[in-house]
């Protein structure tokens, strides 16, 4: 009896040792992330009003485009390939990410806000969380193995702070560098640094987006007909990730191909993207979008919306101005449920709400991520029907994704179990 006692102490000891020290190094990543986000959050609210009250700016848009590419090709070619470098940082491990990482993607981020583009912000707080943390590793001297564990804590802290959504966060950041697979030995650092990153941000007097809460009557009674109709739902919301993801990846290999001068490329991305704004007559479509997006809750937009977002991010986060992908896939996923709403039988906030998480499932290949945010951000009696929108998003998205480092660790049908290991770049 008494060695096992003794075996039983043992074991609770090591475990609040271990509790601790993920205490500690999980709240110093939630102050770094929690902090960058704050001030990143400020800056683009900042950008954001100033473009707006002031829309001549968006005929800089090149000039814009000039002093991102030339401070990218001349301080931040190392971590030019942003959140795919994370992913590859974590599945095979070889330099500490520069601490420039951080203000790099920060002023690229704002800068391509300020002048007009259309981006987000996910992928510069994840950035920003993942080098951040990544310097932890480098100035304590912890071990080697834990350096991927800290990289999945940044990750899940700069999502988490971002957007106001601590447990969206840290299962995204478990969920993000496997296609179809998470990794438990991480699970405690992502769940601390997210909920505290998330609460320093707040500290900070940093709001987020407030959402229509998403309840009864607006969620109505499950029943086969309206599982069946999420599901319907769930495959157009897959394919409308897979179009985003797509058509980002084709403009990004156009730029490449023929601009040989890595600066040039925003530059005339900028062009482009300034004409089409001009020619639409609007700014709807540029910037996050967030008035737009609210706006879908409330009432019919024109059905071609989604189209239109998709469009202008593609030529601006293709042609490689800054900024996160997952806003805008907010907006398309939010416009493209509000044009379902003509069709499907389904309450019309009800099918924006679960476009708003669904096309992002389907273009970052996070379904469970998805569906917490679902509930976070607008109750969780909508839960069900985004999940399912989210799962089935997911698999009719294919093995495609924003995020061309993904690895398949579980093929989304066995047709493909032959890819099983690779990255999606590989596919």
């Amino acid at each position: 009896m008494l060695p096992a006692i003794r075996a039983l102490l043992y074991e609770y000891r090591l475990l609040l040792l271990y509790l601790s020290r993920w205490l500690l190094l999980g709240a110093a990543v939630a102050a770094l992330a929690g902090t960058a986000s704050a001030g990143f959050l400020v800056a683009l609210d900042w950008a954001t009003n100033w473009r707006e009250a002031h829309v001549w700016i968006i005929a800089l848009l090149p000039v814009g485009g000039l002093l991102v590419g030339l401070l990218y090709h001349y301080l931040g070619q190392r971590v030019e390939a942003g959140n795919n470098l994370l992913l590859d940082e974590i599945h095979r491990p070889q330099r500490v990410l520069p601490l420039r990482m951080t203000p790099l993607v920060l002023i690229g981020t704002v800068l391509t806000h300020l002048f007009g583009g259309s981006a987000g912000r996910e992928g510069t707080a994840v950035q920003m969380g993942a080098s951040l943390a990544d310097q932890l590793h480098l100035r304590l001297g912890l071990p080697r193995r834990e350096r991927r564990i800290l990289l999945i804590a940044g990750i899940s802290a700069g999502f988490a702070s971002v957007f106001g959504t601590p447990l969206a966060g840290a299962i995204f950041g478990l969920e993000v560098f496997f296609l179809g697979r998470i990794r438990y030995d991480a699970i405690l650092p992502a769940f601390l640094a997210a909920a505290g990153a998330d609460l320093v941000t707040r500290a900070w007097g940093v709001g987020h987006t407030v959402y229509p809460q998403l309840v009864v009557p607006v969620v109505p009674a499950l029943s086969v007909e309206n599982v069946l109709l999420a599901a319907a739902a769930g495959i157009a919301f897959g394919l409308g990730g897979r179009l985003f993801a797509g058509a980002t990846h084709v403009v990004s290999r156009f730029y490449k191909s023929r601009i040989k001068w890595p600066p040039l490329r925003p530059a005339l991305g900028g062009v482009v993207v300034a004409l089409l704004v001009w020619s639409l007559g609007t700014t709807e479509y540029i910037g996050l979008g967030v008035p737009t997006i609210v706006a879908s809750f409330a009432g019919p937009l024109v059905p071609y919306a989604f189209a239109l977002k998709i469009l202008l991010t593609a030529l601006t986060l293709g042609a490689s101005f800054k900024g996160g992908e997952v806003t805008p896939l907010f907006f398309v996923g939010a416009t493209l449920g509000n044009a379902l709403a003509g069709v499907l039988p389904l309450p019309l906030p009800l099918l924006a709400g679960m476009g708003f998480v669904a096309v992002f499932a389907g273009a970052a290949n996070t379904p469970l991520a998805c569906t917490l945010m679902a509930m976070e951000l607008f109750g969780h009696e909508c839960g069900l029907y985004a999940g399912l929108a989210c799962v089935v998003s997911y698999l009719f998205s294919g093995h495609q994704g924003i995020y061309s480092a993904q690895v398949i660790g579980e093929p989304k049908h066995r047709r493909w179990l032959r890819q099983k290991g690779k990255a999606l770049r590989e596919v």
